[in-house]
């Protein structure tokens, strides 16, 4: 597993922040697809494709990928799971995306992972939202309860370390989603 280094974690955070803000995301639960479509990205899910395709999607993922061709980026991703995880299989993918990434390496699904999480439920919003355990971060971001734990541990990390003396991009965060600071 590689671990990201403490300047590559801001510089994802500031660019999922400006993501936000180009296309006009503001308010909660954060979707992977309005991201993905306002990108202009060509979302499928894998029960439109024929059974045979199904089947070797299957095989490359069992949640989604991207994939660029000459005429753009496409998602696809299995439309047999819950929403939640679907939505932040649709926001990882978002992250190779938007983070140019143009090969598979772990590098690449270290960083993808990091975006996932990070624009799903930022601690910013989770503070500010006055939210008290994982159970009440799941239902405002709409993300499920694996994922509602992971986000309320990296909150804690958060508060621990100086959450309350807001960086420039959480600020911008916070006016984004109407926030006072």
């Amino acid at each position: 597993m590689v671990n990201l280094k403490n300047r590559r974690y801001e510089e994802i955070k500031k660019t999922v922040v400006d993501t936000f803000e180009k296309l006009d995301i503001h308010c909660t639960p954060i979707s992977g697809f309005e991201i993905a479509t306002k990108l202009g990205v060509k979302i499928i899910p894998y029960s439109a494709k024929p059974q045979k395709a199904q089947e070797l999607m299957l095989k490359e993922s069992e949640d989604g990928f991207s994939v660029k061709r000459t005429d753009g980026w496409y998602i696809f991703y299995n439309d047999s799971k819950p929403y939640a995880r679907i939505n932040n299989t649709i926001m990882h993918e978002d992250g190779h995306i938007v983070l140019d990434h143009s090969e598979d390496s772990e590098l690449a699904e270290a960083e993808a992972k990091f975006f996932a999480k990070f624009a799903l439920a930022p601690p910013v919003l989770i503070h500010k939202f006055n939210l008290h355990n994982f159970d009440a971060v799941a239902e405002r971001f709409e993300i499920s309860r694996q994922a509602a734990v992971y986000a309320w541990d990296y909150y804690q990390k958060w508060l621990h370390y100086g959450g309350d003396t807001y960086k420039n991009y959480e600020r911008k965060l916070c006016r984004l989603f109407g926030i006072a600071v």
